[in-house]
């Protein structure tokens, strides 16, 4: 079986899962996985929650970029991996695993794919969402404040703590491995229209 891996990066709250998803509902009926690099935040179960909420989560060291290289490579050879699951509200792995099998399109989504030369090496094609930072820190807010249960005060301070720093430092100058730069992401219509025709035409071949 042939497999395409597309990666989709970009800043936190660029667009990138509206872009995925319009990805999903465009292969509907294909064999498609989505293997996202948020689930591969190492565990720290040996600190507190406190300790835990102060970490930095947006430097490439807050990854098992790793094991998601390694469970990558599995799905393009046919072999289902066990994708760990992550907790926002507890800064934690839960320990719990989803099954991922297989498929024929496999999308990796996270800020920081890009940065990672063997994992970036797999993928067929990379997307890198570029979105202004004030609209990304908007989405940010709400996202974490509405699903996450976290206080205003403490989405802003993290984003000036870390967020934006490591944005600056990491995900920014990865963009220089994109293949395609999509401006807002999924709400981009015509490029993603466009992405979906590429994909497609790489599946036929």
């Amino acid at each position: 079986m042939k497999v395409t891996i597309i990666g989709v990066a970009g800043g936190s709250g660029s667009g990138k899962s509206t872009l995925v998803k319009r990805l999903l509902d465009a292969f509907e009926g294909e064999h498609v996985a989505v293997l996202a690099h948020d689930s591969y935040y190492k565990a720290h179960s040996e600190l507190t929650l406190e300790e835990r909420a102060k970490l930095n989560y947006d430097h490439p060291r807050a990854f098992d970029t790793e094991m998601l290289t390694e469970h990558l490579s599995a799905l393009r050879e046919g072999v289902p991996v066990e994708m760990p699951v992550y907790s926002f509200v507890d800064h934690n792995r839960t320990g719990e695993t989803i099954t991922v099998k297989p498929a024929r399109v496999i999308i990796v989504d996270g800020i920081l794919i890009f940065e990672n030369e063997p994992l970036r090496r797999l993928m067929d094609i990379k997307v890198f969402v570029d979105t202004d930072a004030d609209v990304r820190l908007a989405r940010r807010i709400l996202r974490d404040v509405n699903d996450r249960g976290r206080s205003m005060e403490s989405v802003i301070g993290q984003y000036l703590q870390t967020v934006k720093p490591m944005h600056e430092e990491f995900v920014e100058p990865s963009k220089r491995w994109a293949d395609v730069i999509i401006p807002e992401g999924g709400f981009n219509s015509v490029a993603v229209a466009m992405l979906i025709e590429n994909i497609r035409s790489l599946i036929r071949e």
